[in-house]
Parts: structure tokens; C-alpha cells; sequence
């Protein structure tokens, strides 16, 4: 098998919000997952698992979107806010009919956010909430001159404003409020009429997109609010079978990998035909795609709460996650945020994590992997590769980007059981070293487990040098990251000056 990247054939800037997580106030992710309270004897910052923390810096995690989700179209934000012990409790009606006790809200998540190093994105109530409600939220985040917020916020402890860019403005109105869109831009242009910019922060302002493939909701949304709104959302999850039987997380034959697989890609075809729609009002490219809620969906774990979405992830998933990051690399001119859902826990999580124990899953690795691809320039890459018995999908997945004189590919082979040989061929690109890293042994049901957390890990990848060509081998179901490195630029000497010449400048 032949892969070709073109180094000197630039294809615009990767986000590196593309790699963006998100957290729901939905089964284990927040209470658990990654918020445990300062008298927990689970190690913590502020009450934040400090084993999740270290895995979330080291993966790099851009932004973080929060409180939700259907969820946030319920939440009200003050009930969140000011001494724990006076915060009401309320039903998580959306999610497992669970006690709701409010001691993770606004400045327990900024505050984790600040930990991981990640910008926040908070989604507004829109369905259940008011337009003074979300407006006095953004005053309270980011408002410096004295009012009646930034005296709540004084009083609760925070001097100065977090300076929140990310504002969504409703989660998912087709169905969390059961809108059409016409009534939704127009709610729309409303809500944002009213939330101003503060000080040097200027807001992205978000608007809740389609169900998929639902272009009629982008054209009426487009074309009635479109001057208002800087990014559009898009939502779209991967599910082998039916919503009533979604399929196991674990338990599947080969047919329903490739399946799974092939449904991971159709998200490709609706991006690009979102983005008709969009150039139709915007041919520019002004208002960004951003993919905030998208990853696999399974029939939840034995025993577990049906409302907790709680599963399990194998390498099944991190193909799923490889080829979806590379499909958002190619329709760079669009998507500039995507957040996989979720965080901890929850659908295709990062982590997983059972009282004192912690696990990273294959998609956490696949991100780990792909981190060096944030904020790169995208180039041209080709493979050349037999067809798949039994799947639509080419053999291999696969992108390349260049960042800091540093070329990166990486690449997937979505076979179930057969092993490809990969010659790669770099044209415009002069390395002086080669190395590599991988995931996956060839096993499509490998994953971790709290007795064995180790099981799937990322290890060396072997390669060879001949000709010119870089030449290793990707296992069924595996994903690498290649790292090429440019020889160091000789630096001329340093000029020195005569020594008359210094003493009499030094005598001045």
C-alpha cells in the first residue's frame, strides 16, 4: 500500500478546537468522573480528580463545552452559584430522573477548565430560560465595571472576569423545545441582542444547528440570522443498529464493525452538503461548523442506568475517532470546533473511572496521538490501496499536517484482519529523522479494563528507511502518528566586533 503526502501543498490551518471534549451533567461524567469534592480521598484540586486532570493536560484539550446538552436547556444558572450548602437541589429530569444538588456550576467547571488548560464554552438556556437570564450570566463572567453581576461575582469569590469567548445559545431546540427553525432564529436573534461584549472579549456567538442532515433548518437559519451568529452547530452520532437497538459496545462481529465504521464516515457527506447551504449565504466562510456533540452510541452497559449512557470503548471506537479527525482535518474551511461526547464515562469517553480507579480508553490514545495535528497547517496526502471485502470504506485513513518545520501523518488501516504494508513517499520535504508511534495489535474488540487498564496502549512503531520511502507495517484495525523531522538549520557564527571598536562603544 502507497502513501503519498505532498508536504509542500498547503491546505489551510487545522483548529486546534477540532479536538474539543464536552461534559454533561448526565450520569457519572461530572460527580465521579471528574468532580469528587475536596474531602474526597480520591487525590483532587479543588474537588477535581487530579488523575483526570494529568490525563486531560497531557492530551492537550483545547476547549470544554458545559453544562450541556439537553441538560442545559434546564439548568439555570444561579441555582449553581454562592455557598454550596445554601444551592438547591432540583430532578435531573433529562437524564436518570437523579437528585441534581448543584455543587459543580459555574465556578467549579471555569475553575477545572483553568486546571486542564482548556477554554470554556458554556451552552445557554434557551428552551426553559429567559433572555435576561443568559444575559446577566455573560455579565457575571466577563463584565469588569461595577454592577450588580460583578458584585454577585465579587461576593462569591472571583475578583476578575474569566473572559468567556464560547457561547452557545441553546442545545438542541428542534427537540429540547420542539421549535421550527423560523421561531428558533428569530429566538435567536433575540438572545444575542442581548449578549454584549464586555471589555477586550469579543463573544462567538453559536447557534444551535441541525439534527444531521436537516438542511432546511441550516437554510431558514442561514438566511434569517446568518449577520448575527459566528458559528452554526452540527450534531451526529454513530449507531450501528436502530435508536431501540443500538448495538453492544463490545459484543460485535466483523459485518458490524465495518458498519459502524461506514456510518462513522457518512458524517462527511453531511458536512459538505451543510456547507453548500452555508456558501449559499456565506461564501466567505465568515461562520464556522462546529461539530459539538458527535462519537458512538451504544445500548448501555449491563446493570447500569439506561439514563447514564454509560459504555464501554474498544478499538472499534478509536477507528471511529481517527477516521471522524480526519474528516474534520479535510473540511478545514468549516468545521473549527468539534466536541466528542463525552468526557468521562459517558458515550465515547476519554476516561473511565470506578471510585478510586481511573482508565484511559483507545480514544484517548487516538487524541494523544493526533494532538501534534492542533493548530498545524493541513497538506495534501493520497493512499493508493486495495478495496475492503464486506466494506464501502478505503483500506486506509489517513492525514498529514506541518507545524514548526515538523511534518506529522498519520494513518489507520480499517481492516478486521489483514495487516497492510505501507511505503510512504514525502514529496517537498527534506527529513533527517523518522519515528513513529502506534495503536492496536490487530485485535477490533481490544480495549482496557479496571483489572487490566493497560491492555491497549500506545507503543513504538517499527520503521524502515529505503530509498526515500518510509516503510512500516499497520496491524488490522491499528492507527499511527509519523514524525518527520527536518535537519537543524546551521546557525553562521557570531560576528565579533574589533576590540577597539567594543572598547569605545563601551566607554559611551
Amino acid at each position: 500500500m502507497k502513501l503519498i503526502v505532498d508536504a509542500s501543498n498547503l491546505q489551510g490551518r487545522i483548529s486546534r478546537h477540532v479536538y474539543g471534549q464536552f461534559s454533561e451533567h448526565l450520569g457519572h461524567c461530572i460527580y465521579d468522573g471528574l468532580y469528587v469534592g475536596e474531602k474526597s480521598k480520591i487525590p483532587n484540586i479543588d474537588g477535581m480528580r487530579k488523575d483526570v486532570i494529568d490525563v486531560l493536560r497531557r492530551i492537550r484539550i483545547p476547549n470544554l463545552r458545559w453544562p450541556g446538552g439537553c441538560f442545559a436547556d434546564c439548568y439555570h444558572w444561579r441555582d449553581g452559584i454562592g455557598p454550596r450548602s445554601k444551592r438547591p437541589y432540583i430532578v435531573n429530569d433529562t437524564w436518570g430522573g437523579v437528585a441534581e444538588d448543584n455543587s459543580f456550576g459555574t465556578h467549579e467547571f471555569l475553575r477545572f477548565c483553568e486546571l486542564i488548560g482548556a477554554e470554556p464554552y458554556i451552552n445557554g438556556n434557551v428552551s426553559s430560560g429567559t433572555v435576561q437570564e443568559m444575559s446577566q450570566w455573560i455579565e457575571y463572567l466577563n463584565a469588569k465595571v461595577q454592577g450588580p453581576m460583578t458584585e454577585l461575582r465579587k461576593k462569591n469569590g472571583r475578583k476578575e472576569p474569566w473572559n468567556v469567548r464560547f457561547w452557545g445559545f441553546g442545545n438542541e431546540p428542534w427537540g429540547d423545545g420542539h421549535m421550527r427553525p423560523e421561531y428558533y432564529a428569530d429566538q435567536f436573534r433575540r438572545y444575542t441582542t442581548y449578549a454584549r461584549d464586555y471589555g477586550d472579549t469579543k463573544l462567538v456567538r453559536i447557534a444551535a444547528g441541525a439534527n444531521g442532515g436537516d438542511l432546511n433548518w441550516t437554510e431558514v437559519l442561514m438566511q434569517s440570522a446568518g449577520q448575527w451568529l459566528d458559528a452554526v452547530t452540527l450534531h451526529y452520532y454513530t449507531v450501528p443498529g436502530v435508536w431501540e437497538h443500538k448495538g453492544s459496545a463490545t459484543k460485535f462481529d466483523v459485518p458490524e464493525y465495518y458498519t459502524t465504521l461506514e456510518k462513522a464516515d457518512n458524517i462527511e457527506k453531511i458536512i459538505k452538503a451543510q456547507s453548500v447551504i452555508m456558501d449559499k449565504y456565506d461564501p466567505e466562510a465568515r461562520v464556522g461548523l462546529f461539530v459539538d456533540e458527535w462519537g458512538t452510541w451504544f445500548d448501555v452497559e449491563e446493570g447500569t442506568n439506561p439514563g447514564f449512557l454509560h459504555q464501554q470503548n474498544t478499538m472499534r471506537d478509536a477507528m471511529v475517532a481517527a477516521i471522524s479527525l480526519n474528516i474534520f482535518h479535510r473540511n478545514n474551511r468549516r468545521v473549527r470546533m468539534a466536541n466528542i461526547a463525552q468526557l468521562v464515562n459517558v458515550l465515547q469517553a476519554m476516561i473511565l473511572t470506578e471510585g478510586e480507579k481511573m482508565l484511559v480508553t483507545p480514544t484517548c490514545h487516538v487524541f494523544d496521538l493526533y494532538k501534534v495535528h492542533q493548530d498545524a497547517d493541513r497538506v495534501e496526502s493520497f493512499a493508493q490501496a486495495a478495496p475492503i471485502d464486506g466494506c464501502k470504506l478505503d483500506a486506509i485513513t489517513h492525514t498529514a499536517s506541518v507545524k514548526d518545520g515538523v511534518l506529522h501523518v498519520s494513518a489507520a488501516n480499517i481492516h478486521a484482519d489483514k495487516a497492510l504494508p505501507v511505503e510512504l513517499d514525502v514529496w517537498g520535504f527534506d527529513a533527517a529523522s523518522v519515528s513513529g508511534e502506534i495503536l492496536g495489535n490487530g485485535d477490533i474488540h481490544a480495549l482496557n479494563t479496571f483489572k487490566k487498564p493497560n491492555a491497549v496502549k500506545i507503543r513504538k512503531l517499527d520503521l524502515a528507511v529505503k530509498n526515500g520511502k518510509v516503510l512500516f507495517e499497520l496491524p488490522p484495525c491499528s492507527v499511527a502518528t509519523i514524525t518527520l523531522k527536518p535537519a537543524a538549520a546551521k546557525k553562521a557564527p557570531a560576528k565579533k566586533a574589533p576590540v577597539k571598536k567594543a572598547a569605545k562603544k563601551a566607554s559611551k
